[in-house]
């Protein structure tokens, strides 16, 4: 079957929640967190949300829980914590709560930094997965690497998950 049928009837109206980890910057001076929402808004989704938590297991968990159960969007898209630092703990935080994970995430998101920053790739533990309807991104926190999981891997394919998981 070809790609372009399949993307057909995508839903249209497809609302973003934007949440930033981190304990030094605040929602004035989050440059990822901003750039996300900016962007989601001119792909055609509606930014219903854009938060910055600290860089707590509980804190990240209890934001995450709160907006997928509460204003339920279609998808949530984090930045930060998730190095390898003992205070990058958004993958620790998240991940459990994956009532399917998307696999292929976080492999081809190394990939595509591997190709930009060469072998320091190595140090992101992107991944994604659904909590309740939700499809849930974490990716690292700066810029650079929101702008190359969103333009490459997230904002193409978003409509495609979220009929899928809706199906």
């Amino acid at each position: 079957m070809s790609l372009l049928p399949h993307k057909r009837d995508l839903p249209g109206d497809i609302k973003i929640a934007v949440v930033s980890v981190s304990t030094t910057r605040k929602l004035s001076d989050d440059k990822s967190g901003a750039w996300i929402k900016k962007q989601s808004k001119r792909e055609g989704f509606e930014v219903v949300v854009h938060q910055v938590v600290t860089d707590d297991i509980e804190a990240i968990r209890d934001l995450v829980i709160h907006i997928t159960r509460k204003i339920a969007p279609h998808a949530v898209i984090m930045s930060g914590g998730t190095g390898i630092s003992p205070k990058d703990v958004t993958i620790e935080a998240v991940k459990p709560l994956f009532k399917k994970e998307l696999s292929a995430f976080g492999p081809l998101f190394a990939q595509l930094s591997f190709d930009q920053i060469d072998s320091a790739a190595i140090l992101s533990r992107a991944t994604a997965g659904i909590i309740q309807d939700s499809m849930v991104f974490c990716m690292p926190g700066s810029i650079k690497a929101c702008k190359l999981a969103c333009n490459e891997l997230i904002f193409p394919e978003l409509g495609h998950l979220i009929k899928h998981m809706k199906e």
